[in-house]
């Protein structure tokens, strides 16, 4: 853990042991990147109240925070891609730029693993790859946290609009 992504205000994951907590570990609630989690929560919200602009941004200021090759990085860099492309989806009609994006997101969500930080990855995968044949699979997909479909809240929205 590297202090500058604790964050002991951050909750422990509603159910199960993703990848990222333990429940031993005293910083951070447990989670190896509090500030990881934090971003995540939000992002993932973000994104499934149809905010594709903010989710992206609160996933792409936690990025800055870890270096390249990490399974932090890959992860927030393919969220980052996720983001992007139902933005270009949904807002500009462009599934050509869709597909772009998910394919990247695909490449750097491929080695991170399926339960990580309370986000089903594995079914980010499945709903991104199928995406990329049928646009229309992102009218009802929600990304999963926790075993849940969280949308945003005022605090959400807040989080994003403090971004640097």
């Amino acid at each position: 853990m590297n202090d500058h992504t604790r964050d002991d205000t951050v909750a422990p994951p509603t159910t199960g042991t993703p990848t990222g907590w333990n429940r031993e570990r005293t910083v951070s609630n447990g989670w190896e990147h509090g500030t990881l989690r934090r971003a995540t929560i939000h992002g993932v919200r973000l994104y499934n109240a149809r905010d594709f602009h903010a989710s992206h941004d609160c996933f792409e200021d936690e990025w800055y925070n870890y270096g390249s090759g990490t399974t932090e990085s890959a992860f927030l860099h393919g969220m980052v891609q996720v983001a992007a492309g139902a933005y270009k989806h949904f807002d500009f009609d462009d599934d050509g730029g869709m597909r772009s994006l998910f394919r990247t997101a695909l490449q750097y969500l491929d080695s991170v693993p399926d339960d990580y930080y309370g986000v089903d990855v594995a079914d980010v995968r499945r709903a991104i790859g199928a995406a990329c044949d049928e646009p229309s699979v992102l009218e009802e997909w929600r990304i999963e946290l926790d075993g849940a479909r969280p949308e945003a809240d005022r605090r959400d929205r807040e989080y994003a609009e403090g971004l640097d």
